[in-house]
């Protein structure tokens, strides 16, 4: 049944999936790694809250006390000097985010819980620190209090972006990957190592593969991708053994698949490895889930997607502002955009592009023309070079793109006059793709889906690939905004999408 890189071939004992170059590390490495990285984190918060909360001080005792000089060695608190009450806050801090679970090696790596444990943390800590002053009738500068935690807060966040990003470097060098054992029926163990390699800031490196005792070999659509099979269901302990398997994830099961993982749970006990269950319900993020025990089975409760209310009125709002602030920072830039296109070839400036908004209405998407005056009716003899899958069009090097086209394509400047479709109530600052008439013919009934919500300048396909990622998984990502979107999700994606811009990955 074993299976490794030639058909047939039986795996030995220390027989790995990967060429010997690409080897997963040892077992226990990672989380040993993740110990230490943990560790560096927390030093890190210590030195930017430290560095926030004596910055703090100076700010309210040195430059805006009349007296400057003397003032800040002079300010005390009961005749204790602000120093060492910052350097106390400091330790209560890291204190409660360590307390809360901020420097759990799980909580780092990807998604929004990490930044909103910090918000969530640091509110809770500066509410502690309220209790105590009221009840202890300490009277702690509110304007130390004021200026510290929000910069505090500020910086910290920025240190954990810049963690996030070193760990993922680590991780794409296969180091402090866990050593991945996969469980399941055939279909769900290929789909879940397609999504593993496709994500490789997860940290997972696969080592095999265990499948059910089926009537024939059951291999083949994990043979396809190269993967080792180390044995049946019933054989998990001796794989994670032989494998020095630190993580086993466990896809669907056949027949009385919650009897099976019970009996895979106890098998494992005492290995110290960790058991990952991924559940049938895909692409729903953790806000909509919610687990509720009855009877000893643990009940997902899965709430409906939102598309109106509360939420997307405080979204609509933060929208309007946005774009009202970047309108203004940007009036210069575009201004010398403008002019740079005019004095290219003397067409228009502005390309008003019909797109196709929420519920399927249409409105004219604002763009800086990138491409000769005669774009479109040039179309039809490119066909044939269309370079992606699906319904949209490209070409790496589209003959139709001007000298001051290519440029601010590259940097997506483009896109900016955007921020008016914003303004009109048309766009969204994040949100899917915009999609011209032809492509929404071509949709399917799931495909649909995007426009329950609008459309944005940003979103997770332009922080993820652009026009690197295929058709399917430019799908994927923006049915999983629709299902998913959240206020916080957005601030996330804006903060990558600088990072996406500079990069220029997929900017055609």
């Amino acid at each position: 049944m074993a299976i490794l890189k030639e058909p047939g071939a039986r795996l030995g004992d220390g027989d790995v999936a990967g060429d010997a170059a690409h080897r997963p590390p040892p077992r226990g490495m990672a989380a040993r790694g993740m110990r230490w990285f943990a560790l560096a984190v927390a030093v890190l918060d210590l030195g930017l809250i430290g560095a926030a909360t004596l910055a703090a001080t100076l700010v309210r005792f040195r430059v805006v006390e009349t007296e400057i000089a003397g003032a800040w060695r002079g300010a005390n608190l009961g005749g204790v000097p602000y120093t060492f009450v910052a350097l106390a806050l400091t330790g209560a801090w890291v204190g409660v985010l360590a307390v809360r679970g901020g420097y759990s090696p799980r909580t780092f790596g990807s998604g929004t819980d990490e930044y909103k444990l910090v918000l969530s943390s640091s509110v809770l800590a500066a509410g502690l620190v309220a209790i105590v002053c009221y009840l202890g009738k300490i009277e702690l500068s509110r304007g130390f209090l004021a200026t510290a935690f929000p910069f505090g807060t500020m910086v910290v966040l920025l240190g954990r972006f810049g963690a996030r990003k070193v760990l993922h470097a680590l991780h794409r060098r296969d180091r402090l990957v866990h050593r991945v054992l996969l469980v399941g029926m055939p279909a769900g163990v290929a789909e879940l190592l397609e999504v593993i390699k496709r994500e490789p800031h997860m940290g997972f490196a696969v080592v095999g593969a265990c499948l059910p005792r089926l009537s024939k070999d059951p291999g083949d659509e994990v043979a396809d991708q190269g993967l080792p099979i180390l044995g049946y269901l019933d054989e998990v302990r001796e794989a994670v053994e032989r494998g020095g398997i630190d993580t086993v994830v466990v896809s669907a099961l056949p027949g009385r698949s919650s009897r099976l993982l019970r009996r895979l749970s106890w098998s494992l006990e005492g290995s110290g490895v960790d058991l990952v269950v991924v559940p049938s319900l895909t692409d729903v993020a953790g806000p909509r889930i919610h687990v509720r025990p009855v009877a000893g089975l643990p009940l997902l409760h899965v709430e409906e997607p939102e598309f109106k209310g509360a939420r997307r009125i405080v979204k609509n709002i933060f929208d309007w502002v946005a774009a009202v602030l970047l309108a203004i920072l940007a009036a210069p830039l575009l201004v010398v955009i403008a002019i740079a296109i005019k004095l290219d070839d003397r067409g228009p400036v502005l390309l008003r592009q019909t797109r196709v908004g929420v519920h399927g209405k249409e409105f004219p998407c604002f763009k800086f023309r990138s491409m000769v005056v005669d774009a479109e009716q040039r179309l039809a003899e490119l066909h044939a070079d269309n370079q992606h899958d699906g319904v949209l069009f490209k070409i790496r090097n589209d003959p139709r793109i001007t000298r001051v086209g290519r440029v601010i394509r590259k940097l997506s400047l483009d896109e900016l006059p955007q921020v008016f479709n914003v303004l009109r109530g048309e766009m969204s600052l994040v949100g899917p793709r915009p999609p011209l008439p032809r492509e929404v013919e071509q949709y399917g009934e799931d495909v649909r889906r995007r426009l329950l919500v609008r459309p944005g300048i940003t979103g997770l396909w332009q922080v993820s690939g652009r026009s690197n990622l295929s058709w399917d998984d430019s799908v994927r990502l923006d049915l999983y905004y629709v299902e998913n979107w959240s206020l916080s999700a957005d601030l996330v994606i804006l903060a990558k999408t600088l990072g996406a811009v500079l990069s220029r990955d997929g900017a055609y």
